[in-house]
């Protein structure tokens, strides 16, 4: 959405503010500590009045975040700078819609997982980064309609991609009350009776009645190991080992460029040689595939496992900014040589490099932490996932414009570097999580501690480099089933 306000001339005005400002830089990036904060809130919201009002409660915060981001400046006479308001007002609204989408990002991946069967849980969320993806497209869309309709001079064109994107929030709000509360969020409330009502709102009797028992099984074993954020973060703690993957996990993801490559796509297109309405269109050309790219993602997170997914992507991203650093250095430094001849399989690459990471990159790091945490412990862990998140985004947000205004094509090989060390980290000490249980992953840590090592292929024998040997090939028959409201959806 801020892809191309931040180059409206109205909106420029309003924030008092010039297009090469790092203030610029410090609005995009401010909502990411917005982020960090909203998912420590409302993980412990989810933990104490359960999934669904935490989720209804962010939604509403995010709502109110962006009213607040669309009034900033406005008067009856027009677009005002409100002597310095409208920038203040645009901070506030950037970090309260923070808030909300923070509390979103560290309690759906949870509620997702607690919903899912074993071999279906990627499915699941891969999907929802989807439809992720989808509204990132339709935002920039819209963005880009009204900016070509309306003129880069008009504060609707700038005020419009904002308030429309209020249509989401209201209409979620309308309709969680129809959805299940988390079984295993009524089962660490003692509430076994909610929990089987859930469950069976989920499967048949019979299922729900077998999978009560194992969630019965699961909480009397953990039942009095209360986790609190110090036995996560400080060494020695209980889930100290789960939570370095869990923020190693984030740090990659943001080395590995992406952030940068969805709020400045256009600038790096031009950066390629393209004029900047062509470059703005072949963004728009970027998220559609980047959205039909994710089928394959969902496709292959149960089959592949996140493990091989963010190695093998990690290597494709370093290969490919590369290639962008080469391309990006022509076009740059060899004006003689015909546009076409970078253009066209720059443009390419930087295509290949958008859908490697949505298959690889994407929903995998999002999808580890639900996974590997006790149920103790899995909406604290999701919510440092986030705060990771933020604050990775938050720092590469604001780097990337100072980089590309002194580091220019030089900037795609510090990418293609990070994502080399992403790619090792990832190879060296992620275990793969897919087609296990949650009790079952925490083998791996138990190994771990055993074994004296945090590296993956030492630890038990290596027999978390992969997926169990019951999905060579694809799910297991029991596992490889989706209650039927996943189906349906």
């Amino acid at each position: 959405m801020m892809s191309l306000i931040n180059t409206n001339y109205s909106y420029l005005e309003t924030m008092q503010i010039s297009e090469e400002s790092p203030i610029v830089g410090i609005i995009v990036s401010v909502y990411y500590l917005g982020c960090a904060l909203g998912a420590v809130i409302a993980s412990w919201l989810a933990d104490r009045e359960g999934r669904k009002l935490s989720i209804f409660t962010c939604l509403a915060t995010t709502s109110l975040g962006n009213i607040l981001m669309f009034i900033s400046g406005l008067s009856m006479q027009g677009s005002s700078p409100w002597k310095g308001g409208a920038l203040a007002c645009m901070f506030a609204g950037r970090v309260v819609m923070g808030l909300g989408v923070g509390g979103i990002d560290a309690v759906i991946p949870v509620y997702s997982s607690e919903l899912s069967s074993d071999g279906a849980r990627g499915r699941a969320l891969a999907q929802e980064f989807q439809m992720n993806i989808f509204g990132l497209l339709m935002a920039y869309g819209i963005n880009l309609g009204v900016t070509r309709a309306l003129g880069k001079e008009c504060q609707w064109a700038w005020r419009i991609p904002i308030v429309v994107m209020q249509l989401f929030p209201i209409l979620l709000m309308s309709f969680i009350s129809r959805l299940p509360e988390s079984p295993r969020y009524f089962m660490s409330k003692e509430q076994k009776d909610d929990a089987q009502k859930a469950l069976e709102e989920l499967w048949s009797k019979k299922d729900a009645k077998s999978k009560l028992d194992e969630l019965q099984e699961a909480q009397d074993n953990e039942s009095g190991s209360k986790v609190g954020y110090k036995d996560m973060l400080l060494p020695g703690g209980s889930q100290f080992h789960p939570s370095m993957i869990t923020v190693m996990g984030q740090v990659n993801q943001a080395l590995t460029g992406y952030g940068a490559v969805s709020v400045y796509g256009p600038q790096i297109f031009e950066l390629l040689g393209f004029g900047t309405r062509k470059a703005e269109y072949l963004t728009l050309g970027n998220y559609i595939s980047y959205f039909l790219m994710m089928t394959f993602a969902w496709m292959s997170i149960d089959v592949v496992g996140r493990r091989k997914l963010m190695v093998w992507g990690a290597a494709g991203l370093a290969i490919s900014f590369t290639i962008l650093t080469i391309f990006g250095g022509i076009a740059q430094e060899f004006p003689s040589v015909p546009d076409l001849a970078v253009e066209i399989p720059g443009s390419v690459t930087l295509f290949v490099a958008t859908a490697i990471f949505g298959i690889g990159w994407l929903a995998t790091v999002w999808l580890i932490p639900t996974e590997i945490y006790p149920s103790t412990a899995r909406a604290q862990g999701s919510a440092i996932s986030v705060i990771i998140w933020g604050l990775a985004n938050f720092g590469i947000t604001l780097l990337t414009p100072i980089g590309f205004n002194n580091l220019k094509y030089w900037l795609f090989l510090v990418f293609a570097v990070t994502n080399a060390f992403a790619g090792w980290w990832t190879w060296k000490y992620t275990p793969e999580s897919g087609g296990r249980s949650f009790e079952e992953n925490q083998e791996f840590f138990d190994s771990a501690k055993e074994d004296g090592t945090w590296s993956v292929k030492r630890v038990d024998g290596g027999k978390f480099e992969q997926m169990p040997r019951k999905y060579d090939g694809g799910r297991d028959e029991e596992d490889s089933e989706q209650s039927p409201l996943l189906r349906q959806r």
